[in-house]
């Protein structure tokens, strides 16, 4: 099984010069607690965005065309190919956490999305596409809680693939 996970704004914003455009702590906890225990597939420059760290409790791997990369971190699995993603994704769930363009490779391959939509705008350089609705069915919504520290609206949205003939 293969499941997005990813933030964005009301534009579809997922980034800001390889980083997240906004500091929500809450989206951050979810994202450990949705992703604790899986396999974490991500682009270079994603996992270059996170200081190229290992998170704990979670398998990292990295879709990269450079041969040679991550050969420095022994813990870390690369792989080269769409299809070598599938092949991972054989007997696991595989939660991919971007980037962009690793998401748009893999879309077709999809089947949940785990999404945080933060309510409201922010300058970006990375935007995700819409989610197709004729494809895709919302199963479930639950709104964030904000305070001091989270001070954006935002909710959290899980999606599933329709089943084909439906």
């Amino acid at each position: 099984m293969i499941t997005f996970v990813y933030a964005q704004d009301l534009n579809g914003g997922i980034g800001y010069k390889n980083d997240l455009p906004w500091n929500l702590p809450n989206d951050l906890k979810f994202f450990k607690e949705t992703t604790m225990g899986h396999t974490m597939l991500m682009g270079r420059r994603t996992f270059e965005s996170m200081n190229r760290r290992l998170l704990p409790g979670r398998k990292t791997v990295v879709l990269t065309t450079d041969t040679s990369y991550g050969q420095d971190i022994p813990e870390l699995t690369v792989v080269h190919t769409i299809e070598d993603v599938l092949a991972l994704s054989e007997d696991r769930n595989l939660m991919v956490i971007g980037g962009a363009k690793v998401f748009l490779g893999l879309i077709d391959h999809a089947d949940r999305v785990v999404r945080t939509v933060i309510e409201d705008e922010f300058l970006n350089d990375v935007v995700m596409a819409e989610i197709d609705e004729e494809n895709w069915e919302l199963t479930k919504v639950v709104h964030g809680e904000t305070d001091e520290k989270n001070i954006h609206k935002h909710r959290y949205e899980w999606w599933q693939r329709k089943e084909e003939g439906i």
